[in-house]
């Protein structure tokens, strides 16, 4: 279901709350926001002590962000959270006490039964059952679904190998202010010094995303399994999930391995892929035509390429993903769950 930008003025507009403006995504926000024409009356920005005072622009407004507390919400229609998981916990009861609607892009309510976890262009539906907070899916789990939904509608999909190659954009900004410092650390054959990270992130890769598990798993990982057998409603899913951190800015890789259950062919993935909303085939190998991190800074759509046979498995299919962490990953998802909850009032 394609989300369109809201373009008329004389459509009703509403209060919304950015929790988390200073960071990465919630700046994104609200530049997405500005972007779609999103019918905003008031804009209130909210962070932590830490980042209160700063002012952000929108709409030719400078808007001072404001410390957050569980008053904060008052006469808030819509509050999007980018603020972490702790700061979800504690201040959405508080916005939907307030009669706001949460749109949470931490993991705090990802997996609770009563809260639907939506990408616009795969479950619309799903905001139907909302009762008071809706999740943003991770972003390693996003651009994966998207790629693999008309798939999946129109042949099954009976085993899912992921391998993630993430960008340190994902950690927030001081991920991203260590990369830049470890590089030029490295080139200037200085002291690397590591604060975000366990090891050096410059010039490596990392292979784990947030905590281990007991079972050997990264947090990460299990996130991705959980979630994309929750959104795709199917429990029986098979799915595996490697996750790592690479040296790179913004744009998240997905190397995957698929099991359809009947046959398609090449040409007829394209095709469903190139029909299906928010993605875009990138995949010419003979020109070296492929998807790539750098191409996502501006884009918006997922990118997919080298889709392949396997080579032992006749329904097997590989294929290389690429998305914006930070823009459809997490900030754009969010805003477009916003229009697709207003346009369900009407």
């Amino acid at each position: 279901m394609p989300i369109l930008l809201f373009m008329e003025s004389k459509l009703k507009k509403y209060s919304v709350a950015v929790l988390g403006a200073t960071g990465v995504v919630g700046r994104e926000m609200v530049k997405i926001l500005e972007e779609r024409n999103f019918p905003v009356q008031n804009l209130k920005l909210l962070a932590t002590e830490k980042s209160t005072g700063v002012f952000i622009n929108f709409q030719g407004e400078q808007i001072k962000v404001e410390k957050v507390t569980t008053q904060s919400f008052e006469n808030v229609d819509i509050a999007l959270f980018s603020a972490g998981k702790e700061a979800s916990i504690k201040f959405a009861p508080a916005a939907v006490k307030n009669n706001a609607v949460v749109i949470d892009n931490s993991s705090a309510f990802r997996m609770k039964n009563n809260v639907p976890l939506i990408i616009p262009e795969v479950n619309p539906g799903e905001i139907k059952k909302h009762n008071g907070i809706i999740a943003n899916p991770n972003c390693s789990t996003i651009q994966l679904v998207i790629a693999l939904k008309p798939i999946y509608d129109f042949v099954g999909i009976k085993r899912i190998i992921v391998s993630t190659y993430q960008s340190v954009s994902g950690t927030g900004k001081q991920a991203i202010n260590e990369l830049r410092e470890q590089s030029q650390a490295f080139l200037n054959k200085d002291k690397i010094v590591k604060k975000v990270y366990p090891h050096q992130i410059a010039f490596n890769i990392l292979p784990h995303i947030d905590i281990f598990l007991d079972n050997g798993y990264t947090k990460e990982e299990i996130k991705m399994i959980n979630e994309t057998r929750k959104i795709l409603s199917d429990n029986s899913l098979k799915i595996t999930a490697f996750a790592a951190r690479v040296p790179v800015f913004y744009g998240h890789a997905e190397s995957v391995y698929i099991e359809t259950d009947e046959y398609i062919s090449i040409p007829g993935i394209k095709q469903l892929l190139t029909d299906f909303p928010g993605v875009k085939v990138i995949d010419d190998p003979s020109r070296f035509l492929y998807p790539l991190p750098i191409m996502s800074e501006n884009e918006d759509d997922i990118l997919v390429g080298r889709i392949r046979k396997d080579l032992a498995e006749e329904n097997g299919i590989n294929m290389w993903i690429i998305g914006n962490n930070v823009r459809k990953g997490a900030a754009l998802n969010a805003v477009q769950i916003a229009e697709l909850l207003i346009l369900e009032e009407k």
